[in-house]
Protein backbone atom coordinates (compact mmCIF):
# COMPACT_ATOMS: atom_id res chain seq x y z
CA UNK A 1 0.00 0.00 0.00
CA UNK A 2 1.39 3.11 -1.08
CA UNK A 3 1.19 6.49 1.05
CA UNK A 4 -0.13 9.90 0.04
CA UNK A 5 -0.80 13.15 1.85
CA UNK A 6 -4.60 13.93 3.49
CA UNK A 7 -4.54 17.51 2.35
CA UNK A 8 -3.53 16.87 -1.72
CA UNK A 9 -6.79 14.39 -1.75
CA UNK A 10 -8.55 17.52 0.02
CA UNK A 11 -7.94 19.67 -2.83
CA UNK A 12 -8.38 17.22 -5.53
CA UNK A 13 -11.59 16.21 -3.73
CA UNK A 14 -12.45 19.85 -4.12
CA UNK A 15 -12.10 20.89 -7.24
CA UNK A 16 -14.30 17.93 -8.47
CA UNK A 17 -17.39 19.12 -5.95
CA UNK A 18 -16.97 22.34 -7.42
CA UNK A 19 -17.51 20.62 -11.00
CA UNK A 20 -20.34 19.28 -9.59
CA UNK A 21 -21.82 22.12 -7.76
CA UNK A 22 -21.36 25.50 -8.06
CA UNK A 23 -22.62 26.66 -4.99
CA UNK A 24 -19.18 25.24 -3.31
CA UNK A 25 -17.28 27.73 -2.41
CA UNK A 26 -13.56 27.74 -0.73
CA UNK A 27 -12.22 30.24 1.95
CA UNK A 28 -8.73 29.87 3.65
CA UNK A 29 -6.47 31.60 5.92
CA UNK A 30 -3.67 32.39 3.94
CA UNK A 31 -2.54 28.72 4.18
CA UNK A 32 -3.41 27.65 0.27
CA UNK A 33 -0.42 26.36 -0.33
CA UNK A 34 -0.19 24.06 2.56
CA UNK A 35 -3.79 23.04 2.95
CA UNK A 36 -4.01 22.56 -0.58
CA UNK A 37 -7.23 24.53 -1.32
CA UNK A 38 -5.14 26.22 -4.21
CA UNK A 39 -5.81 23.48 -6.40
CA UNK A 40 -9.27 24.94 -6.26
CA UNK A 41 -8.53 27.93 -6.33
CA UNK A 42 -6.46 27.15 -9.85
CA UNK A 43 -9.60 25.59 -11.47
CA UNK A 44 -12.48 28.40 -9.59
CA UNK A 45 -10.87 31.64 -8.83
CA UNK A 46 -13.87 33.38 -8.62
CA UNK A 47 -14.88 31.14 -5.64
CA UNK A 48 -11.90 30.94 -4.32
CA UNK A 49 -11.52 33.33 -1.29
CA UNK A 50 -8.39 33.96 0.23
CA UNK A 51 -9.39 36.46 3.63
CA UNK A 52 -5.58 36.61 5.36
CA UNK A 53 -4.26 36.00 8.28
CA UNK A 54 -7.56 36.65 10.07
CA UNK A 55 -9.35 33.13 11.15
CA UNK A 56 -12.16 34.83 12.94
CA UNK A 57 -13.03 36.69 9.75
CA UNK A 58 -12.63 33.65 7.66
CA UNK A 59 -15.26 32.01 9.56
CA UNK A 60 -17.63 34.72 9.87
CA UNK A 61 -17.75 35.57 6.03
CA UNK A 62 -18.27 31.30 5.84
CA UNK A 63 -21.11 31.94 7.32
CA UNK A 64 -22.22 35.34 5.55
CA UNK A 65 -21.94 32.99 2.36
CA UNK A 66 -23.93 29.82 4.13
CA UNK A 67 -26.96 32.57 4.58
CA UNK A 68 -26.98 33.42 1.06
CA UNK A 69 -27.62 29.61 -0.07
CA UNK A 70 -23.60 28.52 -1.08
CA UNK A 71 -21.97 25.42 0.73
CA UNK A 72 -18.69 27.34 2.53
CA UNK A 73 -15.76 24.86 2.63
CA UNK A 74 -12.97 27.05 5.26
CA UNK A 75 -9.49 25.96 5.99
CA UNK A 76 -6.50 26.63 8.01
CA UNK A 77 -4.38 24.66 10.33
CA UNK A 78 -6.56 22.65 13.23
CA UNK A 79 -4.44 24.97 15.88
CA UNK A 80 -6.28 28.05 14.52
CA UNK A 81 -9.33 26.94 12.78
CA UNK A 82 -10.42 25.02 16.25
CA UNK A 83 -8.44 27.33 18.88
CA UNK A 84 -8.21 30.98 17.49
CA UNK A 85 -11.79 30.94 15.65
CA UNK A 86 -13.39 29.04 18.07
CA UNK A 87 -15.93 31.57 19.57
CA UNK A 88 -16.96 31.99 15.67
CA UNK A 89 -17.44 28.71 15.28
CA UNK A 90 -19.17 28.30 17.93
CA UNK A 91 -21.88 31.27 17.92
CA UNK A 92 -21.43 32.11 14.32
CA UNK A 93 -21.56 28.53 12.62
CA UNK A 94 -23.10 25.81 15.62
CA UNK A 95 -25.50 28.23 17.19
CA UNK A 96 -27.47 29.07 14.52
CA UNK A 97 -27.05 25.96 12.88
CA UNK A 98 -25.05 27.77 9.65
CA UNK A 99 -24.12 24.69 6.47
CA UNK A 100 -20.56 25.34 6.82
CA UNK A 101 -17.69 22.62 6.80
CA UNK A 102 -14.47 23.52 8.36
CA UNK A 103 -12.05 21.26 7.30
CA UNK A 104 -8.83 21.77 9.04
CA UNK A 105 -5.09 20.62 8.39
CA UNK A 106 -2.21 19.89 10.11
CA UNK A 107 -3.67 18.29 13.26
CA UNK A 108 -1.94 16.37 15.57
CA UNK A 109 1.97 15.51 16.65
CA UNK A 110 2.38 14.73 13.29
CA UNK A 111 2.64 18.13 11.83
CA UNK A 112 5.95 17.57 13.39
CA UNK A 113 9.56 19.77 12.69
CA UNK A 114 6.72 23.18 13.54
CA UNK A 115 6.39 21.87 17.28
CA UNK A 116 4.16 22.30 20.07
CA UNK A 117 2.89 25.50 19.25
CA UNK A 118 1.39 24.16 15.98
CA UNK A 119 0.58 20.49 16.83
CA UNK A 120 -3.34 20.80 17.86
CA UNK A 121 -3.83 18.40 20.10
CA UNK A 122 -7.19 19.55 21.58
CA UNK A 123 -9.34 19.88 18.47
CA UNK A 124 -11.56 16.75 18.39
CA UNK A 125 -12.78 17.80 22.57
CA UNK A 126 -13.42 21.61 21.17
CA UNK A 127 -15.69 20.48 18.61
CA UNK A 128 -17.48 17.81 20.25
CA UNK A 129 -18.66 19.99 23.02
CA UNK A 130 -20.08 22.21 20.70
CA UNK A 131 -23.97 21.67 20.55
CA UNK A 132 -24.61 20.13 16.75
CA UNK A 133 -21.36 20.10 15.35
CA UNK A 134 -20.18 16.60 13.48
CA UNK A 135 -16.48 15.88 14.05
CA UNK A 136 -15.37 13.47 10.83
CA UNK A 137 -11.53 12.13 10.81
CA UNK A 138 -11.24 10.80 7.75
CA UNK A 139 -7.76 7.85 8.07
CA UNK A 140 -6.16 7.97 4.63
CA UNK A 141 -6.24 10.41 0.91
CA UNK A 142 -9.25 7.52 -0.20
CA UNK A 143 -11.52 8.55 2.58
CA UNK A 144 -10.96 12.14 2.64
CA UNK A 145 -12.05 12.35 -0.61
CA UNK A 146 -15.45 10.37 0.18
CA UNK A 147 -15.27 12.62 3.38
CA UNK A 148 -15.41 16.12 1.03
CA UNK A 149 -18.35 14.57 -0.93
CA UNK A 150 -20.27 13.22 2.62
CA UNK A 151 -19.32 17.25 3.62
CA UNK A 152 -20.89 18.51 1.12
CA UNK A 153 -24.44 16.96 1.11
CA UNK A 154 -24.64 16.92 5.21
CA UNK A 155 -26.70 19.80 6.58
CA UNK A 156 -25.43 21.65 9.41
CA UNK A 157 -21.89 22.36 10.76
CA UNK A 158 -19.10 20.46 10.21
CA UNK A 159 -15.45 19.75 11.34
CA UNK A 160 -13.11 17.69 9.63
CA UNK A 161 -9.80 17.32 10.88
CA UNK A 162 -6.96 15.82 8.16
CA UNK A 163 -3.24 15.46 8.66
CA UNK A 164 -0.48 16.84 7.40
CA UNK A 165 2.47 13.99 6.44
CA UNK A 166 1.89 11.37 3.98
CA UNK A 167 -0.13 8.61 5.33
CA UNK A 168 -0.80 5.12 4.39
CA UNK A 169 -3.30 4.46 1.77
CA UNK A 170 -6.33 1.46 2.85
CA UNK A 171 -8.07 -0.53 1.02
CA UNK A 172 -11.17 1.27 -0.21
CA UNK A 173 -14.26 1.56 2.35
CA UNK A 174 -17.44 2.58 2.49
CA UNK A 175 -17.79 6.21 3.92
CA UNK A 176 -21.42 7.56 6.00
CA UNK A 177 -21.29 10.25 8.63
CA UNK A 178 -22.00 8.32 11.60
CA UNK A 179 -21.23 5.01 10.66
CA UNK A 180 -18.17 3.29 11.62
CA UNK A 181 -16.04 0.71 9.09
CA UNK A 182 -15.02 -2.30 11.05
CA UNK A 183 -12.19 -3.33 8.73
CA UNK A 184 -10.81 -6.70 11.04
CA UNK A 185 -12.94 -9.16 13.06
CA UNK A 186 -11.79 -9.74 16.30
CA UNK A 187 -13.00 -11.46 19.46
CA UNK A 188 -10.64 -10.90 22.33
CA UNK A 189 -9.64 -7.54 22.05
CA UNK A 190 -11.18 -4.93 19.65
CA UNK A 191 -8.95 -1.79 19.08
CA UNK A 192 -11.19 1.40 18.27
CA UNK A 193 -9.06 3.99 16.09
CA UNK A 194 -9.47 7.15 13.96
CA UNK A 195 -7.18 9.09 11.60
CA UNK A 196 -3.82 8.14 10.94
CA UNK A 197 -4.02 6.13 13.57
CA UNK A 198 -6.20 3.46 12.20
CA UNK A 199 -3.06 2.14 10.07
CA UNK A 200 -1.17 1.90 13.37
CA UNK A 201 -4.31 -0.39 14.42
CA UNK A 202 -3.77 -2.75 11.57
CA UNK A 203 -0.34 -3.16 12.65
CA UNK A 204 -1.02 -3.47 16.01
CA UNK A 205 -3.46 -6.36 15.62
CA UNK A 206 -0.93 -8.03 13.15
CA UNK A 207 0.87 -8.42 16.37
CA UNK A 208 -1.16 -9.24 18.68
CA UNK A 209 -2.47 -11.50 16.15
CA UNK A 210 0.43 -13.25 15.98
CA UNK A 211 0.47 -13.78 20.19
CA UNK A 212 -2.63 -15.55 19.54
CA UNK A 213 -5.42 -12.93 20.48
CA UNK A 214 -8.45 -12.33 17.74
CA UNK A 215 -8.19 -8.52 17.40
CA UNK A 216 -10.67 -6.38 15.94
CA UNK A 217 -10.14 -3.01 13.84
CA UNK A 218 -12.69 -0.97 13.62
CA UNK A 219 -12.32 2.54 11.61
CA UNK A 220 -14.26 5.57 13.80
CA UNK A 221 -14.35 8.15 11.19
CA UNK A 222 -16.61 10.11 12.59
CA UNK A 223 -16.29 10.65 16.64
CA UNK A 224 -19.44 13.00 16.82
CA UNK A 225 -22.15 11.45 16.38
CA UNK A 226 -20.22 8.26 17.49
CA UNK A 227 -21.63 4.82 16.06
CA UNK A 228 -22.79 3.76 19.15
CA UNK A 229 -24.27 0.59 18.15
CA UNK A 230 -21.29 -0.73 16.72
CA UNK A 231 -19.34 0.67 19.94
CA UNK A 232 -21.85 -1.96 22.26
CA UNK A 233 -21.54 -4.43 19.15
CA UNK A 234 -17.44 -5.05 20.06
CA UNK A 235 -17.70 -3.66 23.64
CA UNK A 236 -19.94 -6.99 24.64
CA UNK A 237 -18.54 -9.55 22.20
CA UNK A 238 -14.57 -8.52 23.15
CA UNK A 239 -12.70 -8.85 26.33
CA UNK A 240 -10.48 -6.38 26.16
CA UNK A 241 -11.30 -2.55 24.73
CA UNK A 242 -8.79 -0.29 23.57
CA UNK A 243 -9.23 3.47 21.76
CA UNK A 244 -6.35 5.00 19.76
CA UNK A 245 -6.08 8.47 18.50
CA UNK A 246 -3.53 11.04 17.73
CA UNK A 247 -5.29 13.40 20.35
CA UNK A 248 -5.03 14.02 23.63
CA UNK A 249 -6.69 11.39 25.84
CA UNK A 250 -9.15 14.16 27.40
CA UNK A 251 -11.91 14.94 25.35
CA UNK A 252 -11.39 13.06 22.10
CA UNK A 253 -12.22 9.54 20.93
CA UNK A 254 -11.62 7.80 24.18
CA UNK A 255 -13.67 9.58 26.27
CA UNK A 256 -16.76 9.09 23.33
CA UNK A 257 -16.21 5.50 23.59
CA UNK A 258 -15.97 5.60 27.47
CA UNK A 259 -19.21 7.71 27.60
CA UNK A 260 -20.99 5.01 25.89
CA UNK A 261 -19.48 2.41 27.63
CA UNK A 262 -20.32 4.23 31.49
CA UNK A 263 -24.01 3.94 30.50
CA UNK A 264 -24.46 1.03 28.65
CA UNK A 265 -21.80 -1.73 29.05
CA UNK A 266 -19.70 -1.03 32.03
CA UNK A 267 -15.79 -2.33 31.07
CA UNK A 268 -12.76 -1.60 31.25
CA UNK A 269 -11.08 0.69 28.39
CA UNK A 270 -7.27 0.94 27.75
CA UNK A 271 -7.01 4.99 25.93
CA UNK A 272 -3.77 5.26 23.23
CA UNK A 273 -3.54 8.91 23.09
CA UNK A 274 -1.17 11.98 23.80
CA UNK A 275 -0.92 11.86 28.14
CA UNK A 276 -1.83 15.02 28.83
CA UNK A 277 1.38 17.05 27.31
CA UNK A 278 2.23 19.45 24.86
CA UNK A 279 3.86 18.31 21.05
CA UNK A 280 7.89 18.92 20.32
CA UNK A 281 9.76 19.47 17.39
CA UNK A 282 10.48 16.25 15.63
CA UNK A 283 10.13 14.12 12.78
CA UNK A 284 6.69 12.72 12.71
CA UNK A 285 7.74 9.07 13.19
CA UNK A 286 10.04 10.14 16.13
CA UNK A 287 7.40 11.97 17.49
CA UNK A 288 4.97 8.89 17.02
CA UNK A 289 7.46 6.60 19.33
CA UNK A 290 7.93 9.54 21.93
CA UNK A 291 4.32 9.80 22.50
CA UNK A 292 3.69 5.96 22.55
CA UNK A 293 1.29 6.29 19.42
CA UNK A 294 2.91 3.65 17.12
CA UNK A 295 2.42 0.37 16.84
CA UNK A 296 5.63 -1.18 18.50
CA UNK A 297 4.78 1.19 21.28
CA UNK A 298 1.15 0.30 21.83
CA UNK A 299 1.49 -3.16 21.71
CA UNK A 300 3.19 -3.43 24.96
CA UNK A 301 0.63 -1.14 26.80
CA UNK A 302 -2.00 -3.49 25.59
CA UNK A 303 -0.35 -7.20 26.27
CA UNK A 304 0.37 -5.78 29.91
CA UNK A 305 -3.78 -5.41 30.35
CA UNK A 306 -4.20 -9.09 28.67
Amino acid sequence: MSDKMMRVSYGEALVELGKKNDKVVVLDADLAHATFTGTFQKEFPDRFFNVGIAEANLVDMSVGMAAMGYIPFCSTFALFGAGRAYEQIRNSVAYPKMNVKICCTHGGITVGEDGGSHQSIEDFALMRVIPGMTVVVPSDANETEKAVLAASEHKGPLYMRIGRSPSRVLPPQPFEIGKANVLKDGSDIVLFACGIMVPEALDVAQTLEEKGYSTAVVNMHTIKPLDEECVLKYSEKCRHIVTMEEHSVIGGLGDAVGSVLLEKCPKRLLKIGVMDRFGQSGKPCDLMDEYGLSAKTVVPRILEIL
